[in-house]
């Protein structure tokens, strides 16, 4: 009878311990990607070691594909708790895109570790069935939203839920990736509160323009 009451303290530390790790290499390749990224660096900041790591995980690659995985996750899993089901579409169309905007303000691993991946032409994302699923989520939330504003009268028919969920990921995460250099060639701070605010007005003017009938 004593082996489960011991078991589960043991269980703990190990979910805490692997929790560690994901957040200190979460950062650490958000900062330097997966080249640059040094698992000893992961190891030191998770209160870790090499060991305990490549036990979890495997290996780099294979860490580096769950904190894919669970970026991913966090974003899908923040989208349907929005419950856009309890809006009427354009409302629902605007919490969306408002929502991603500030998503990525808020987590700009996110987008770090995106241009990391594309780097290495996606072939961690190609491994996992983890994304297929995430992905085919979005996609069924976005279609089911234009199909309801259809019905009501508001938005036109015939969009493709895919090409949408692009265009409202790409007018923030262009943005906001190009902030340095648009700075400069624009003259003007972009990551300025008052900037920040008339380009989330751009972004949801611009969408609710391209679906509405």
């Amino acid at each position: 009878m004593a082996t489960p009451a011991k078991a589960k303290p043991r269980l703990r530390d190990a979910e805490a311990t692997q929790k560690r790790i994901l957040e200190a290499a979460k950062k650490e390749f958000a900062k330097n990607g997966l080249g640059g990224a040094r698992v000893d660096v992961i190891a030191e900041r998770a209160a870790a070691n090499k060991r305990m790591i490549y036990h979890y995980f495997e290996s780099k690659e294979a860490l580096f594909q769950r904190v894919l995985e669970d970026a991913y996750t966090d974003i899908r899993q923040a989208e349907q708790k929005l419950e856009l089901d309890h809006l009427d579409a354009r409302a629902a169309l605007e919490t969306f895109v408002r929502f991603t905007w500030k998503y990525y303000l808020s987590n700009p691993e996110f987008l770090t570790l995106v241009n990391s991946e594309n780097l290495h032409k996606a072939k961690h994302l190609k491994k996992s069935n983890v994304i297929h699923v995430l992905s085919r989520r979005l996609v069924s939330m976005m279609e089911k939203l234009l199909k309801r504003g259809v019905e009501e009268g508001v938005f036109r028919d015939g969009i493709d839920p895919v090409q949408l969920n692009i265009t409202v990921a790409a007018i923030g995460y262009y943005y906001l990736t190009n902030r340095f250099t648009g700075s400069i060639l624009y003259e003007q701070n972009l990551m300025a509160p008052e900037a920040l605010e008339k380009r989330l007005d751009f972004n949801v003017e611009t969408i609710m323009r391209l679906v509405s009938s």
